[in-house]
């Protein structure tokens, strides 16, 4: 019974004393709660693959604005609420060089990472219409974006995309919008946790959708130009990330510094309004919130309650690294290309050991090598799974918390070093020597 890597009763204990009463229920949080408390104890040092942080140094080039930054005094000054002018303007140049989008730079406001940038849109698009008190979610996705709308009350619903590609994706996307209840659709791309990428085609029918149904679009970008299957650095020069914004004037862009400039503990991020989308009034939002402007209404009644802004240096750090970038002084893309060789190494050592890639096509060719990959083994649920591979000192989340219909476990590659691939291996033949049928 315990003849595994781990005291399965260590695992049991803190699971119980946690109170977590499904493992493959448990929040990413509650995940990493119980690993350190299982590695303090054990003396067991895991696989951890359950939280998706960045595992490289922040860029230094952020770093170094930040530090100069501070030094000049800014720590003593409230920045203004919509952002300091050196970012929004960097931010506007950024997405102008990488995605060949216009945005305004008044409609690029800093936000505490995009966490914070997605809960303000969201409030805000779900009061637009009193009619359209939903949002449309394209799984599987950020799980914490759905906590977010139980936080507010607000409804939503959801489907897996895996079986809805292509040309599939606008009657089922059109299935939900013709109810006439939804204000906006929400995914990320590249995809978390699948890691599949939307292409022009499925972008275009997105946006032709949201035109046609006067719904807003969010386009979660945390892992921008990260589909390492072609170049998208190249400042000024397709090809460009690619992006919803061109097949639609409404939408909001959440450009995070924290994977792709590795800058996840100052909590900047960028979420850039299209113009029209910007300056669009509704009644209802003046009902709500005393105010009509789409924008205004975000920055001056949503953003301004919940923190007022961001930290003054961390705007003079993303700022950095926005021109850096669109400069070509700053090669960011490169620096990650890291995630996608050890996803490689990774994913060759599950399926060598009896494991499945659940999400192994991306439309007609094999999904990316990048910041997650998916997981799978016959014969098990994946709660089932992710409960034994804990005995074997390996974690992961289930993808049914991130709304995927399939079984399996999401894997995040980052804070996976490249030393623990022996240890991995081993773990690996152990369990699939114990359930191999």
């Amino acid at each position: 019974m315990n003849n595994t890597p781990v005291n399965q009763e260590i695992v049991k204990k803190y699971i119980s004393q946690l109170r977590i009463a499904d493992p493959g229920k448990a929040s990413i949080r509650e995940i990493v709660a119980l690993i350190n408390l299982v590695e303090e104890e054990s003396k067991i040092k895991f696989i951890r693959m359950e939280m998706g942080v960045p595992g490289l140094p922040a860029a230094q080039v952020g770093v170094d604005a930040e530090i100069k930054a501070l030094q000049s005094g800014v720590a003593s000054v409230y920045p203004m609420m919509d952002g300091i002018k050196p970012l929004k303007y960097e931010a506007s140049r950024f997405i102008k060089t990488f995605m060949n989008v216009d945005i305004e730079p008044a409609s690029c406001i800093p936000t505490s990472g995009a966490m914070q940038g997605t809960f303000a849109a969201l409030l805000v698009a779900g009061n637009v219409d009193a009619k359209k008190d939903t949002t449309l979610f394209l799984d599987p996705g950020f799980p914490v974006q759905k906590q977010q709308m139980t936080v507010m009350g607000h409804k939503y619903v959801a489907f897996d995309v895996f079986d809805f590609r292509g040309e599939k994706l606008r009657d089922k996307i059109e299935s939900y919008l013709a109810e006439g209840n939804i204000n906006s659709m929400v995914y990320s791309n590249p995809n978390n946790p699948s890691w599949i990428c939307f292409t022009e085609e499925e972008l275009q029918i997105i946006g032709e959708l949201a035109t046609k149904y006067d719904v807003i679009v969010m386009e979660d970008l945390a892992y921008f130009g990260m589909d390492f299957r072609k170049d998208l650095y190249t400042p000024g020069r397709p090809p460009y990330q690619p992006t919803v914004a061109k097949y639609t004037d409404h939408y909001v862009l959440f450009i995070s510094g924290s994977k792709i400039f590795s800058y996840a503990g100052q909590r900047g991020a960028i979420m850039a309004i299209s113009n029209a989308l910007w300056s669009r009034q509704y009644d209802n939002l003046e009902k709500r919130f005393g105010s009509k402007p789409f924008g205004f209404t975000i920055v001056m009644q949503v953003l301004y309650a919940l923190s007022s802004g961001i930290t003054h240096s961390t705007q003079h750090a993303l700022a950095a690294m926005f021109k850096a970038a669109s400069d070509g002084e700053f090669n960011f893309i490169e620096e990650v290309k890291e995630y996608g060789r050890k996803a490689k190494i990774m994913k060759d050592l599950f399926v060598a050991n009896g494991f499945q890639i659940v999400y192994e096509k991306d439309g007609d060719e094999p999904v990316a090598d990048g910041f997650y990959f998916t997981i799978g083994y016959a014969g098990m649920t994946g709660g089932q799974l992710l409960e034994n591979l804990l005995y074997y000192g390996v974690s992961a989340i289930t993808l049914k918390n991130t709304g995927s219909e399939k079984e399996g476990l999401r894997a995040c590659v980052s804070h996976v070093k490249r030393e623990q691939f022996d240890d991995l291996e081993k773990r690996l033949k152990l369990f699939n020597k114990k359930f191999r049928h």
